[in-house]
């Protein structure tokens, strides 16, 4: 690389000998074929090329002690200078050229020092370590790394060290210069039209800024940009096709204009490209203003349901009084990747919900918490990410951190009284609008079904992968040690592979999104809806089309409309909403108003009752390929609920609802809920059988009762058994060997999750098949809670009260036994349970019942403490009503039936059918959204009532009990 100052040999950095000091720089893919591999002989890349020009215009100007960012941007700036004097080349009369420009310049030198800043630090490093740095103190020397770099022969050496850096840069500065020349070009050519169509037909003034979205740059560098006027006034460029915003404005036209549906922002298409009207956020006027915002939402939701449309997040919707206003659409039409499905027809049918759009809260689970990015969402706060950071900055010991990110408060959220309204304050409207908009699709099913039919040359986007995925990747190989050779940095991207390569559809994405990572770009691929003919970026066409095309996907779509469709989507929408704020994965519900009245049931009494939920759970099926399915509400890590497709365990998957229905097919000789049953478990002994090749997951899983391997091998017995389905007892040998092997010394000792649940699980196995695996993992299982060094929190789910239960009635020796004693007497001293609620993962009853398997000393009567409460809005097993029931029937056990439990179990049943009767299958989670699972929703309220009428038939579940005798 040249230079314009000398230095000496030593000074130097050494060259290669045989190659361009850029050859490096070349991706793995580009050796021996790009015109400039110095194989070829063809002559440096375009990025070379940029940098020795930028290099030899080095020159720190700055004087005096610089802060960090201004003095790395201040070592860059030759590249950011080469972009603005492109930019303000290609600036034509009715642009303020300087402004425009320096606009430009600021904005890349951001970008510039964010793709550097590692590199730079670590040469800082590298000189400080060599003595080459001059200065009294660290911010001396770092001033001094700066005067030293900035120079030609400064950067020379930098770009020698690290030529994908060097590429890297000028790839940005040159896309960033070409993409913006050609906005200011289109908007000379369109300045008449877009005056007459977006501006009034009045006259703006000079252009005096061009501002780049936060959104990402794709093709070349392009990226949604507002140009903004002399007069205040803005438009927004968007370099994509705009037929798909021009459709869907004509169908939401179509459909209405008695005000159901918002509006759209206005828009000027021309080919490829286009402009939009600028849409301001404006706050609501009143409360009544809010629920027609919501009312809206609800039909707008209806439409992009029936379109097939996705990634409406909360960057593409702005909320303008009372409309929610749509600014970009382009994903309409969106097809699946696979013809054949997940194979699981609840996560196929969740796919292709409402849920899809992501205009619904969609949770983003990251190192730092959660946060809903949904066209909902978008709350200002904390973020689930974490962004670069830097300690002892502006000095030589300068070194990376991590901090939370925040985020700013969106635009998409109606405005009342200063304040953000919360979408689950207004589900009733929500829900109100998208009945309204979905039944007008239906009455209008023809209409809908021409548009769509009339849609079949467009092309729209397709998402591949989360755009966070690309984002994140161009962000981690800006790392030193992949920026000396493009080689570290290509096996770096190799992740892409993962899950691909021999699937033909999905390999053929891979070369297109290294190419365009490369070159700085998130990849953008793009599908014509009536043929599935897939586009990269470039304009390439792959091979292999789409199994199904966006139009035939949406054609099905409009197809399924109707009034069982409509139900199932108004189940993901109430969901959806409940799940917002709920971050207690056992919440206490609230007593019921009123008086708390009913008489005990018979036994036929709870069995119609039982069975009445069983229905409800069987026409909540979702059937496929001889499986059979559920949506469910489900906590995940015991914090953020989510709305998923129920997996495979016992607590919250569909193990726990097979073995209830299962139980009360043997029960009432019903065969219909043992043929459900069966076709719940349809996969466990595929799903058993792949765990055995993988002790990542058998690791991860763990050995817990509930939510461990132990409960599965407990369910696989049980369902085994009750089914005549030696297929399943296989599984659940397989289920009880790994849940053995799960079983090590950093597992959590909890019941639900942990040790003490694996110990009693695989006890009850071990007493049903009689195996010697199983007697040996419940061993391993007891030693380890012996040796564990505490247990946080006395609940029964999780803590003292459930290890030290599990210890007394499962510990294989008086050992085992004596410290199940000795936790309870330790957890006894330090409480009662007496101010905690009734329920029994972690209130008053679950600590009763550990009580009673190793009586303490304890002044608390436990029919007189849990179930003398209130009766709460909840029924579940977990923290609700029959869990209260459930450990009262426990204790009652051989009790005498005039005894004080045996008369506080006749009654809490009496109120739990009447509150049945009143309210309905009232389940353990936020918004009392029916759920299908067996801890939290119906499986457990029905598995409840049929252990109340039939205790001496039906085992519990919650404690893991084996088959009565």
């Amino acid at each position: 690389m040249s230079s314009a100052t000398s230095t000496t040999a030593a000074d130097r950095p050494q060259a290669r000998p045989t190659q361009a000091w850029w050859a490096c720089g070349l991706a793995v893919h580009e050796r021996g074929t790009a015109p400039g591999d110095p194989a070829t002989g063809a002559g440096k890349p375009a990025w070379a090329e940029v940098t020795e020009r930028a290099v030899e215009r080095a020159r720190f100007a700055l004087v005096g002690e610089v802060e960090w960012r201004a003095g790395f941007a201040e070592l860059l700036a030759p590249f950011a200078d080469l972009a603005a004097e492109r930019v303000s080349a290609a600036a034509g009369a009715d642009v303020d050229a300087a402004a425009v420009a320096g606009g430009v310049r600021a904005e890349l030198s951001r970008r510039l020092v964010a793709i550097a800043a590692r590199t730079l630090v670590t040469e800082l490093h590298r000189l400080r370590a060599e003595g080459a740095l001059d200065g009294a103190d660290g911010a001396a020397r770092f001033q001094d790394f700066l005067r030293r770099t900035g120079t030609p022969d400064g950067l020379a050496g930098l770009f020698g060290r690290y030529p994908v850096l060097a590429r890297l840069l000028a790839q940005a500065a040159s896309s960033t210069a070409a993409a913006t020349a050609e906005l200011l070009g289109r908007l000379a050519a369109d300045r008449a039209d877009l005056v007459a169509a977006l501006l009034g037909g009045t006259d703006p003034g000079r252009a005096v800024a061009v501002v780049a979205s936060r959104g990402d740059r794709h093709a070349g560098g392009r990226s949604v940009a507002f140009v903004e006027f002399a007069d205040g006034r803005s438009v927004v460029y968007k370099p994509q096709d705009l037929t798909p915003h021009v459709r869907f404005a004509g169908l939401l036209s179509t459909l209405g204009g008695d005000g159901l549906f918002p509006g759209t922002a206005a828009v000027l298409a021309r080919p490829g490209y286009g402009w939009t009207e600028f849409i301001t956020a404006a706050p609501l006027a009143d409360r009544a203003a809010a629920d027609r915002f919501h009312h809206r939402q609800g039909a707008l939701l209806a439409v992009l349901h029936a379109v097939r449309a996705t990634d409406v997040h909360y960057e593409n919707l702005i909320a303008r009084g009372d409309e929610p206003v749509l600014v970009d659409i382009e994903t309409l039409f969106q097809p699946a990747l696979s013809a054949a499905g997940s194979g699981d027809p609840a996560a196929d049918a969740l796919a292709e919900s409402v849920h899809r759009t992501a205009l619904l809260p969609v949770t983003f689970v990251g190192e730092q918490g959660v946060a809903d990015l949904s066209g909902t969402g978008g709350d200002a706060g904390a973020s689930p990410a974490t962004v670069v950071d830097w300690l002892d900055a502006g000095t030589d010991r300068m070194r990376l951190t991590r901090r939370p990110a925040t985020m700013a408060a969106a635009a998409n959220r109606p405005v009342l009284d200063g304040a953000p309204v919360d979408p689950a304050a207004h589900e009733a409207a929500l829900l109100a609008g998208f009945r309204a908009g979905y039944d007008r699709l239906v009455r209008g099913r023809a209409a809908l079904v021409e548009f769509l039919r009339g849609c079949a040359d467009v092309a729209v986007r397709v998402v591949v992968r989360p755009t966070w995925v690309y984002s994140t990747l161009l962000d981690e190989t800006t790392h030193p040690d992949l920026l000396a050779d493009a080689a570290a940095r290509d096996s770096a991207l190799t992740v892409l592979h993962q899950g691909r390569v021999g699937h033909p559809l999905l390999e053929q994405f891979l070369a297109h999104e290294l190419t365009d990572l490369w070159a700085g770009d998130v990849p953008l691929f793009t599908a014509v809806a009536g043929t599935g003919e897939l586009r990269a970026a470039g304009g390439a066409v792959l091979p292999v089309p789409l199994p199904l095309t966006g139009l035939a996907a949406a054609l099905e779509t409009a197809d399924r409309l109707g009034a069982v469709d409509r139900r199932d989507q108004e189940w993901v929408i109430s969901a959806s909403l409940a799940t917002r704020g709920a971050a207690e994965g056992h919440p206490q519900a609230p007593a019921l108003s009123g008086p708390a009245e009913g008489a005990a049931g018979l036994p036929d009494e709870l069995l119609a009752a039982a069975s009445g939920i069983a229905d409800r759970i069987v026409a909540g099926g979702i059937a496929a390929g001889g499986r059979v399915n559920w949506l469910g509400l489900e906590a995940v890590e015991d914090r953020h609920w989510l709305v998923m497709p129920l997996g495979a365990g016992l607590g919250s998957g569909h193990l726990g609802v097979a073995l209830f229905l299962a139980q009360l097919a043997e029960v009432t000789g019903i065969g219909r809920y043992a043929d459900q049953a069966r076709a719940a478990t349809a996969g466990a002994p595929a799903f058993v059988a792949a765990l055995a090749t993988r002790p990542d997951l058998v690791a991860a899983i763990g050995p817990g009762g509930l939510h461990g391997l132990g409960g599965i091998a407990y369910g696989l017995t049980r369902l085994g058994a009750l089914l005549d389905a030696p297929e399943l007892t296989d599984a659940a040998a397989t289920a009880a060997g790994l849940a053995a092997a799960a079983a090590t010394a950093g597992s959590e000792p909890g019941w639900a999750g942990g040790l003490a649940g694996g110990l009693a699980a695989l006890t009850a196995v071990h007493a049903e098949l009689g195996l010697a695996e199983a007697a040996a993992g419940a061993r391993r299982c007891a030693d380890l809670l012996v040796e564990h060094p505490g247990v946080d929190g006395g609940g029964f789910a999780d803590g003292a009260a459930g290890v030290g239960y599990a210890l007394v009635q499962h510990g294989p020796d008086d050992a085992h036994r004596g410290a199940g004693r000795h936790l309870l007497a330790t957890a006894a001293r330090g409480g009662d349970g007496a101010d905690l609620p009734a329920g029994w993962c972690r209130g008053a009853a679950g600590f009763a019942l550990a009580r009673a398997a190793a009586p303490v000393s304890s002044r608390l009567d436990p029919p007189a403490a849990f179930a003398g409460g209130p009766v709460r809005r909840d029924l579940s097993l977990c923290h609700g009503e029959l869990g209260t029931t459930e450990v009262l029937a426990a204790l009652a056990g051989a009790a005498d039936r005039t005894s004080a439990t045996a008369t506080a179990l006749r009654k809490r049943t009496g109120l739990v059918l009447g509150t049945l009767r009143r309210h309905g299958p009232l389940c353990g989670v936020p918004g009392e959204v029916t759920t299908p699972g067996l801890l939290t929703g119906l499986a457990g309220i029905g598995h409840g009532l049929l252990r109340l009428a039939a205790p001496k038939r039906v085992p519990s579940v919650l404690l893991l009990q084996k088959t009565p005798a």
